[in-house]
């Protein structure tokens, strides 16, 4: 365990000490978050998330990419150390295969997610305003999240569900698309989270905490390890992401943040508890589809705007205490996954 902490401390001031240089440089590079009209997945208006957020035009978007850079140098780094020292290394898979599959899932969905940015930020192309179309992005999104659940199904031979008091459910090769879709749900539900200051980021901590509880109990050192780097990053941005927002993370860190979470989790052989430590990434992500969906097919709204913190704050919730109480929830959520991740097992 004292290895663990000194990584996560390791990371938090490697972070920490660059960050503030990092801003400056994508202040230079007016990296920004532009003052826009934006769309929603079908490419309507969305008057009153312009008008809610209409402030946070000019903040630096990418915090993501520093952290993605950071860790994904220091995780074979300090592996290839532990090795060196002659440091125990225990796993539950292979530890290539394992690297392999969190790095590509870490930094894959970071390259889509960066792309997204660039073209939003500095506007490509004439449709380039709003970032990939829906369609374009949910297609590589495919593609790495199919990569990686088969890597998952043929590499470390995963194919069973662990449901609390219920047992064990053999998926066998139906595996490889529910995972596919599992980190893609993820992944967008990230991304859609991710809309006030400090919450997608402080929601991710505490899960990642209780994530880092079980990895560390059931001795996975590699992932114990990138959890700790990836949380002690996590903390040194969110001092600078908290209200008002000095840097966002961008769709390079929302997006590979997202499906990454999940990757864990289904490499935990957890993805039921997954659900309930993530449970306000699925709670926003629901409300989101349910209204698009409503919009398309029904021809009215469902409630006045979506996601659910955007409702709120809409109807006069401060976004301090918005971020606040989805922060409380979440610190319940990771305990009732912990403790049914004792049923899982």
């Amino acid at each position: 365990m004292i290895i663990i902490l000194t990584i996560f401390l390791l990371s938090f001031f490697v972070n920490a000490l660059l960050f503030i240089p990092f801003i400056n440089l994508l202040y230079r590079l007016k990296f920004q978050r532009q003052v826009q009209k934006t769309r929603d997945a079908f490419e309507q208006p969305t008057p009153i998330f312009d008008k809610l957020h209409k402030s946070k035009a000019g903040v630096p978007v990418g915090g993501g990419l520093l952290i993605i850079l950071i860790t994904s140098l220091l995780f074979p780094l300090l592996l290839l150390a532990l090795k060196l020292f002659f440091v125990p290394i225990t796993v539950l898979y292979r530890l290539d295969v394992e690297v392999k599959i969190i790095l590509v899932s870490f930094l894959g969905f970071g390259l889509l997610g960066l792309y997204d940015d660039l073209k939003k930020t500095f506007m490509w192309a004439r449709d380039a305003f709003f970032g990939l179309r829906l369609r374009h992005k949910l297609l590589i999104e495919i593609l790495i999240a199919g990569v990686v659940a088969s890597w998952l199904y043929f590499d470390l031979k995963i194919a069973i569900l662990h449901i609390p008091f219920l047992g064990v459910v053999n998926l066998g090769i139906l595996f490889i698309p529910f995972a596919a879709l599992v980190i893609i749900a993820f992944s967008n539900a990230f991304n859609i989270t991710d809309g006030l200051d400090g919450m997608a980021s402080g929601v991710l901590m505490i899960a990642l905490f209780a994530f880092l509880t079980i990895s560390a109990s059931i001795l996975d050192t590699p992932l114990s390890v990138f959890i700790a780097l990836w949380l002690g990053a996590l903390v040194a941005f969110l001092y600078f992401n908290v209200y008002p927002a000095r840097i966002f993370l961008g769709d390079v860190g929302a997006l590979s943040f997202g499906g990454t979470f999940a990757v864990i989790g289904l490499i935990l052989g957890k993805p039921f508890v997954l659900v309930v430590i993530g449970g306000i990434f699925i709670l926003e992500v629901t409300s989101s589809l349910l209204q698009l969906l409503s919009k398309r097919y029904l021809g009215r709204k469902l409630i006045e705007v979506a996601p659910l913190h955007l409702w709120l704050q809409l109807h006069g919730w401060s976004e301090p205490k918005i971020v606040t109480r989805f922060w409380i929830i979440s610190v319940v959520l990771a305990v009732l996954g912990l403790w049914l991740s004792v049923f899982t097992t």
